[in-house]
């Protein structure tokens, strides 16, 4: 698989779709791995209202060693040019089948932190699900990877992103302007097993589950920054990529 195809893809429009990063053999015992923890820490819940599992990898450690296969770290390695990247943000999002709601089109400007301080360059600080997020510097956005595995087939009919190409490159945009190139939008349909990889400056969207099909998305980020003390990056696991 040519890796530096989709790393270029990735800077010159903000978004790659890459087919068969996982086999549906690998997929199935991620899914497997997720359902067994999720019953296991939340037996008395109904399951199937189980949105979001954030802090993916410390609330579920026995994920790790599924999700860093070799063919995703022999794409970090490429993605990353061997540079000390680490991951700063893993979730896990089930959009059901019977779902109705719709995503605007936004960029992805927070981070998860340790605690809410005066930092120079740090702004909008938020309480969210338990979490502090912050608006950080823009270059630690500019340098910011996001790596979305598909444990579904997503089309647009069950809520596969819809990007603006190239939009990452005009740094914080006014959302409410809608000043963007509408003719530069793409859909991103990923197989089962696929990856989609984006810049969080990259405009995206989704809509409505129209087709009564699950979608079910490892949402991962990737940074190589230290923040600003005392402020640290809430989530910070450390990997060591295959070289290719």
């Amino acid at each position: 698989m040519n890796h530096t195809q989709y790393k270029n893809e990735l800077a010159a429009n903000g978004f790659s779709v890459l087919a068969n990063v996982y086999t549906h053999q690998e997929i199935n015992a991620i899914t497997n791995c997720i359902t067994t923890a999720t019953i296991a820490d939340h037996a008395h819940t109904k399951t199937n209202n189980l949105y979001a599992i954030r802090q993916l990898i410390n609330s579920v450690p026995s994920l790790s060693h599924l999700l860093f296969t070799n063919n995703l770290q022999q794409l970090l390695h490429t993605l990353f040019n061997g540079e000390n990247y680490f991951l700063t943000k893993a979730i896990y999002f089930d959009k059901p089948k019977e779902s109705n709601w719709f995503v605007a089109y936004h960029q992805d400007l927070s981070i998860s932190v340790n605690q809410q301080t005066n930092a120079e360059g740090y702004q909008n600080f938020t309480h969210k699900h338990g979490q502090v997020g912050v608006q950080p510097p823009l270059s630690i956005l500019e340098d910011t990877v996001t790596v979305r595995i598909h444990l579904d087939n997503t089309t647009e009919e069950n809520g596969a992103l819809k990007v603006i190409a190239q939009s990452h490159l005009n740094g914080i945009i006014r959302v409410d302007a809608k000043n963007w190139d509408t003719t530069k939008e793409h859909v991103c349909n990923v197989t089962k097993g696929g990856v989609m990889l984006m810049n969080p400056l990259t405009l995206h969207a989704s809509g409505r589950t129209t087709n009564q099909q699950q979608r079910r998305v490892i949402h991962l980020e990737f940074n190589k920054h230290l923040l600003t003390p005392p402020l640290q990056w809430l989530e910070h696991y450390k990997f060591k990529p295959t070289i290719a």
